[in-house]
Formats: C-alpha cells, structure tokens, sequence
C-alpha cells in the first residue's frame, strides 16, 4: 500500500494502480471488520480444483470500488451530475456490498446464520459502521437499500450487469485461469449511460453484453459449480451438520468460542443482536480449518470421517445428470454403508442428492435498458431478438448424488 499526501495506491494483478482520495473510504478500509475480508476467500473450495483461486474478498471489494470509480469517470464526462458526497458514497456501497461474508463466503452461509442471508448482514454492519463514523455513511447505505432517489447508482451494485460481477468475473477468471470469464470491463464501462434516472447501455454495446452474459454462464458451469468443488463445500456443509447434531445430542466437539456460537443454536433472525454481530465479525476461514484438524480426531465416527475427507481432499463421488435421480439408486449406496459398519443415522452426511440451476438471463428481474440510436429508451430484449431466446432465459437445471468411495469409509 502505497501512501501519497493525497491518495493511497494499491497494486493489483487485474487493474493496476487503485487509488483512494477520500479519508472516510481509507479509514472504512481500514477498519477490522473490512480487514477481516482478507480471512475470507472468494471461492469457498475452488482451489481443490484450480490451485491459483486463493483470493479473498478484500481484493474483490477493492475491485469492484475500482470498477465503481471508472463508472463515476465516464458518466460524468457524458454529462450526468454526481456531486463528491454521491461519489463517495457509491463507492462505499460497492465496498461494503460482501462485508457480511462468513467463512468461505457462500459455503457456509445456510448452516451458520440460518435464515439470514449475507446480504442481510452486510446492512447490518453497515449501519453499525455508520455509528462509529458519525452518520457518514448514510448516503451510502440509502444507495445501497435503493431508498436513494438516484436508481441508477443502486443498479450499479445490484443488477443483471453489475461491478460485482463484473469485478468478480475477471478477478476469478484470472485467479482461476479460467479464461470465459474475462470480460471486456472497460468497453462495457465505457457504453453505460444515464438516461432519465436509470443505467443503461449504447446500443453498439449489444454484443459485449452478450458476452458478458455467456461468460457468466460459462463461468458458473466450468468454474462455480464444477462438480470437484461441489462436492466439497456440500461435505463442509454436512461436516457443520453434523456438529450443530453433536451439540443437539450433548456431545459437543473442540471448536473455537464464535464458530461454537452459531453452531449451538438451530436458527437466527434478524435483526441480529449487537453481540451476535460482534461475534459473527469474529468468524473467517481459520476457524473452519483449524477446527477440521481437530475434527478428524473426534470418536464421533462420521464427523471424524467428513473432517478427514475434506482436510485431505478425499472427497465424496459425484455424478451429475439432467435427470433426478432414482430412489433405488440411493438404496444401493446406503447397503454400502451399512456394510462397512455405518448405522442408518449416518446414510445421509455420505449418500445424497440435489440439484444445481444457472439461468443466463431474466428478462423481468433488473433490466437491461438500451439507448437505441433514436435516443429511445429500450428493455435490451426490444432491441435484440437474441435475448428472446427461450434457451437464454430458461433456467438450467442438474441433479447430483454424492456417495463415498469404499476405500474412503475404512
């Protein structure tokens, strides 16, 4: 991190030179609550399968502010008015979009917090953000609840085509080494306009659009949802399934005190308490890894088991199909189990079905709107008949089944 009188510069692999001039954004970034971004990575278990994926949210939420200050750029030299408090709040909405993050960011969501989504929580400290620095992010958090008149700015962190995805597409892609999701940033940066309140796009922007779409397609079937990965965080999930039994049963494993928290407890709602925020704040990826090495040691048979299949990436089997598959097809997996030594309570954390979905493009959630060359504004599907392609649109659907390799149980 380099520091200026004026302005910190941060080296990053995907933009370069990212530049911060305003105080409030630099003491936001240097909060422990944004540090401890850095703890959290951007792709849960990718790494089992593309070992260069190992960043982390910090440099995801510095990517896309980045994004969000390039945005500011181009618009205001075509002529939209953003005053330096608009400016500085638009950039500390996109950088505090993923601070409600728990370890390894999506994976572990639904098993800690229950019923309350990232989302939700990322509000939450935001607002408490807001009690330390006097109110300075109310402009901020009214962007990113959409309760600020300007609708644009809020589309710009949450849409169809946003700098979160636009940030996280190219930074993963890079990471990965993934090349589908490397996107041309700068020219569909370049196409955004602002037209009566809303974004929209050039109408020459058409086919970047596309691209972008396809390569998020691409990136959630090849990269997101590869089966490796997968079936991973669905272990982690059961491994944390089965601690939150452990507890229920009065057997409790070693895990540290914020981890012990959530998993004690059946459900969470919102809003979360003061201390259970603080104590969420304290959660990141160590807690999980350190806990699975203790885990594998455990007498609790399936919980030692899953702990030991994940730390050494002895993972489960998966096959993937576009049909559910057959109740006998389980059946014969769990006579498996049973034969090694298994009991019936156990068949579900080794033996499971599910399903995965991606949908490339939802015509009436978030709008793509298009400035045609007569400077009327159009929904992108009025505009292109590609994007009235049922196959576009239609939510894809795959089932699973997880299931051990024998020599895995012994």
């Amino acid at each position: 991190m380099l520091k200026t009188k004026k302005v910190t510069l941060l080296n990053d692999p995907i933009y370069g030179f990212i530049s911060i001039r305003s105080p409030l954004i630099f003491e936001v970034i240097s909060h422990p609550w944004f540090q401890r971004l850095r703890r959290i990575s951007q792709m849960g278990f990718s790494h089992y399968v593309y070992p260069g994926a190992r960043h982390t949210r910090f440099e995801h939420a510095l990517g896309a502010m980045h994004l969000m200050q390039e945005v500011i750029r181009v618009l205001t030299n075509k002529g939209t008015k953003i005053s330096e408090e608009e400016s500085e709040a638009m950039q500390l909405a996109i950088l505090l979009h993923d601070i409600g993050h728990g370890p390894f960011s999506h994976t572990t969501e639904a098993l800690l917090t229950t019923q309350v989504m990232h989302e939700e929580i990322s509000l939450k400290v935001m607002q408490k953000l807001n009690d330390t620095f006097s109110g300075a992010l109310d402009l901020a958090i009214a962007i990113f609840t959409n309760k600020y008149h300007r609708k644009f700015m809020h589309q710009l962190i949450v849409g169809q085509i946003d700098l979160d995805r636009m940030d996280y597409l190219k930074r993963d892609s890079f990471f990965s080494g993934a090349n589908e999701g490397n996107i041309n940033s700068n020219r569909i940066i370049e196409m955004m306009v602002v037209v009566d309140g809303q974004l929209a796009f050039e109408e020459k922007s058409l086919y970047s659009i596309e691209k972008f779409l396809m390569a998020r397609r691409l990136m959630y079937w090849q990269v997101y949802l590869h089966k490796t990965s997968l079936t991973a965080e669905l272990l982690l999930s059961k491994t944390l399934k089965r601690i939150r039994y452990c507890y229920q049963k009065g057997t409790p494993p070693q895990l540290s005190k914020p981890l012990g928290h959530f998993l004690a407890q059946s459900k969470f709602d919102m809003p979360f308490t003061d201390g259970q925020l603080e104590m969420f704040l304290q959660l990141d990826d160590a807690d999980i890894i350190q806990g699975l090495k203790g885990w594998q040691k455990e007498e609790d048979r399936v919980l030692a088991k899953l702990s030991w299949m994940l730390i050494n990436r002895k993972l489960l089997k998966i096959k993937v199909q576009n049909d559910p598959f057959l109740p006998k097809t389980l059946e014969r997996k769990y006579a498996r189990l049973s034969d090694n030594g298994f009991s019936q309570e156990a068949f579900d954390y080794f033996v499971f079905t599910g399903e995965i979905s991606n949908q490339t493009f939802v015509p009436l959630d978030k709008e793509i709107f298009i400035l045609n060359k007569k400077g009327k504004l159009k929904r992108i599907q009025e505009v292109d008949p590609f994007f009235n392609s049922t196959e576009l649109s239609q939510l894809q659907q795959k089932y699973f089944l997880c299931f051990p390799k024998v020599k895995h149980l012994l």
